[in-house]
């Protein structure tokens, strides 16, 4: 049967509600969404064939350059990659304060997320409240690591900053305002009529489909998976780390899931807290020769290295697989796919949190 459709309408790649240039393509019938297809190659950075021949101590900044916006999990999988290939060490202390800044970052770029997708749905106020707390985070992140961004915190055997007792007081701090402001905002989206308006019921992604989709991260969570490399992670083992997730696996579900995932990171951030003790936070080693594929949990999802180096540490192959080209498949062959209302495209697409940057690093 011959379909019918009515006009093809490109939203982006330049939008408001983008942080990154991404072009969608839909094609409509009324207001209704039939297919979706999204095109990318904006931004493209090379950043792999960058990598290739450069001693390992140059290639661990550019790692964390594949993106600004969860920069530590680059930084920790490159770095635990290298140590698995030569079998290096971590002291107890720096694989806790690793635990910490990582829980940050998360804290950081979900909140950023949460803050696009009420901008997107015209819920300024809220949008404006998550943005701030966003920046009490990142304060805590210059005060641990030095940076606010690309901090290069962790190092073969350790990290690079021990966290002196004034930091943990200050940062134990923080975390209680952070959290208390961060359920109030949370009660205000789940409550909120505007909001559940424009997204419960909408962009949903069944269970199925985020299996056949191969969806990650909060997106899959959100459709009832509990997919989380973190829950492979010694560190967060012995945190007795589980994952949190929704059946709904909708835009309210995703942005929920991102909600709770922020309180979860608190408590780990506590409980890292409790648990160090004095102890030295780098020990012995240096990269050498050999090939790993490593994997580790971002904020978006599951991102894997593959490296190869030679008997000096120098990068002779490496591969980086990022979790949002799924999350993007995910949204554009099954989560736009129906949507009732043009006016819902760039809240569902933003919703999956696909981060551009890493895509095409």
């Amino acid at each position: 049967m011959k379909r019918t459709v009515d006009v093809s309408i490109p939203v982006g790649p330049v939008h408001p509600c983008w942080k990154e240039p991404a072009r969608v393509k839909c094609e409509t019938r009324g207001e209704m969404v039939l297919s979706a297809e999204v095109e990318l190659g904006y931004m493209k950075k090379g950043i792999e064939r960058i990598m290739r021949g450069r001693p390992w101590q140059e290639v661990m900044f550019l790692a964390e350059r594949v993106c600004g916006i969860c920069s530590v999990i680059h930084n920790m999988v490159f770095i635990e990659a290298l140590e698995g290939i030569s079998g290096i060490p971590v002291p107890p202390r720096a694989a806790l304060l690793r635990v910490v800044v990582n829980e940050l970052d998360r804290i950081q770029s979900h909140l950023l997320a949460n803050f696009s997708y009420c901008y997107t749905i015209e819920h300024e106020t809220l949008a404006m409240y998550l943005l701030d707390v966003r920046e009490k985070v990142m304060d805590q992140l210059e005060r641990i690591t030095g940076a606010r961004v690309t901090c290069a915190y962790i190092v073969p055997g350790g990290v690079r900053f021990d966290l002196r007792p004034e930091d943990a007081a200050a940062l134990r701090a923080a975390l209680a305002g952070i959290g208390t402001e961060v359920r109030r905002y949370r009660e205000m989206f789940e409550g909120g009529p505007l909001i559940a308006l424009r997204s419960r019921g909408v962009g949903i992604l069944t269970r199925e489909a985020a299996r056949e989709a191969h969806a990650v991260g909060p997106t899959a969570r959100a459709s009832g998976i509990p997919v989380d490399r973190r829950t492979e992670h010694p560190t967060y083992r012995s945190l007795g780390f589980s994952p949190v997730t929704r059946t709904e696996g909708d835009n309210f579900a995703r942005v929920m899931v991102r909600f709770m995932e922020i309180d979860q990171s608190i408590g780990l951030i506590e409980k890292c807290l409790d648990a160090l003790s004095p102890g030295p936070i780098r020990g012995g080693g240096i990269p050498g020769e050999g090939e790993i594929a490593y994997s580790g949990e971002a904020p978006r999802g599951e991102l894997t290295y593959f490296v190869k180096t030679d008997a000096a540490g120098r990068i002779r192959e490496i591969s980086i697989q990022t979790p949002s080209i799924m999350n993007i498949e995910a949204c554009c062959h099954y989560m736009l796919k129906g949507v009732t209302s043009l006016a819902d495209v760039t809240s569902t697409f933003v919703s999956a949190d696909p981060c551009i940057a890493c895509t095409e690093r």
